[in-house]
């Protein structure tokens, strides 16, 4: 809506006249907008998006209250987030990059019956002159390591958003290179996503949604399908891919401090069942998912009585014995050893988490340590014929390394004495030279006076 003269003069003489579209939702007037510079392209940002912008805001009068551009700095907010004055939420959505326009925002769309003292005074009508220059998608990951970008569609609905264990319903779109590989309505819990062939960036970007919400996500291969791509979708290796995802639903998991200690135990064991079938599946990772919900359920519970204490403290155990083999298959020796100390807390001499642990120490060709825990193994329970033939292996290992070391010590020292040698020779080759050079000196300068002489 563009405002008439009749109408400018209804508001009453200012400088700036009273002019432009109303871009309101509602149609109201509130905010009006006059482009003075197009921009270029035909994206706008969207909900989430950071915006960097520079601005100059006036009163009706024309006296300025704030510039960025006096600051010298862009000015750079979450659209749709509620950081900044309505009026501009509205306002800088509408426009492109490269635009420069007027905003004339009303009380109600700006700082309202109570201004902002000193420089803005009650019910005052602003202006801006906005220019818009870059935005870009939210990072949603926890390192905010650029790795899952969101781009708002429809926002969502209220503030709660689904965590692990969730009950989800969702439509999901995959592409890659702007070829649609994945395209399914379904329902399933967090956690589970990877054994349905979602790469972990969709869970990632699930768990950072509002219900209802519809945004497309820009996963780099690191939460993707990594360097070895899929198969299945014929992915190659390092593609970053799009998701188009809907929210439509979920039901949050109860989180630890909303069940009671019969829950846990009850839900302890639902998890821990499931967590095996990934497990015999070969699906360490989501396995891992269940084993670590059990630890984070039952960890710090106390005042339990002595049945249920018995059952928490086994449910324990089995987790930290269970992580310890799925970061074994996982490769990741260090997560081994710390659940096998965890479940050695738990229980001192456990044949499962001392081998356990002896493997990861293996691995990392700490034979000696890994020697003593195999060692252990044998003594505590002569049945483990495993334990004896590793313990064996270690000594093989140790003896390897030790004549390795040796050569590697003779090699070095032989280096030294080689080098010395050579320093020496040359110290006394050196010597000789330099008394060479004080005769070559005499003889020369003899040559010289006998030269002179002779002239």
């Amino acid at each position: 809506m563009t405002m008439t003269a009749e109408e400018q003069m209804s508001e009453g003489q200012h400088a700036i006249p009273m002019e432009g579209e109303d871009i309101t939702p509602k149609k109201d007037g509130g905010v009006l907008k006059l482009v003075k510079r197009e921009g270029t392209g035909t994206e706008l940002p969207m909900t989430g998006d950071k915006v960097f912008v520079h601005y100059v805001g006036t009163l009706l009068d024309g006296s300025h209250f704030d510039s960025s551009r006096d600051r010298g700095e862009k000015f750079s907010f979450e659209l749709g987030k509620g950081q900044v004055i309505k009026a501009w939420d509205i306002g800088v959505a509408t426009m492109k990059v490269g635009e420069l326009c007027q905003l004339i925002c009303k009380p109600e769309y700006a700082y309202g019956s109570a201004g902002s003292p000193p420089k803005i005074p009650p019910n005052a009508t602003l202006v801006f002159e906005v220019e818009l220059f870059e935005f870009r998608g939210e990072d949603v990951t926890e390192e905010e390591d650029g790795g899952i970008i969101r781009r708002i569609i429809t926002k969502g609905q209220g503030y709660s958003k689904p965590n692990e264990g969730a009950s989800v319903d969702v439509t999901v779109v995959g592409s890659c290179e702007g070829r649609v590989f994945d395209e399914r309505e379904l329902k399933f819990e967090v956690g589970d996503g990877e054994g349905l062939g979602f790469p972990v960036g969709v869970e990632k970007a699930i768990i950072a949604m509002e219900q209802e919400e519809e945004a497309l996500f820009n996963i780099k291969p690191k939460y993707g399908f990594g360097n070895a791509g899929n198969a299945k979708y014929n992915i190659p290796g390092g593609a970053t891919l799009q998701y188009k995802i809907k929210l439509t639903a979920f039901e949050k998991a109860k989180e630890s401090w909303e069940m009671n200690t019969v829950e846990k135990l009850e839900q302890g064991s639902i998890v821990k069942d499931k967590g095996t079938q990934y497990f015999k599946e070969g699906k360490y990772k989501q396995a891992s998912v269940q084993y670590k919900r059990i630890v984070s359920w039952l960890e710090h519970e106390s005042g339990l009585s002595e049945e249920d204490e018995k059952k928490a403290k086994a449910l324990r155990l089995a987790a930290h014995l269970n992580l310890a083999m799925c970061f074994l298959k996982l490769q990741e020796p260090n997560q081994v050893l710390e659940n096998c100390d965890k479940a050695l807390e738990l229980q001192a001499s456990n044949e499962k988490a001392l081998f356990r642990r002896g493997e990861a120490l293996f691995g990392m060709k700490e034979f000696d340590k890994a020697r003593d825990d195999f060692q252990q193994v044998a003594q505590l329970y002569p049945a483990n014929k495993a334990a004896k033939s590793q313990v064996s292996l270690c000594q093989k290992r140790i003896k390897e390394q030790h004549e390795k070391d040796k050569r590697i010590y003779a090699n070095m020292f032989q280096k030294f004495a080689d080098r010395d040698s050579k320093k020496e020779a040359e110290t006394v080759k050196g010597e000789g030279k330099a008394s060479d050079d004080d005769g070559m000196e005499v003889e020369n300068g003899e040559k010289e006076v006998a030269s002179e002489a002779k002239a």
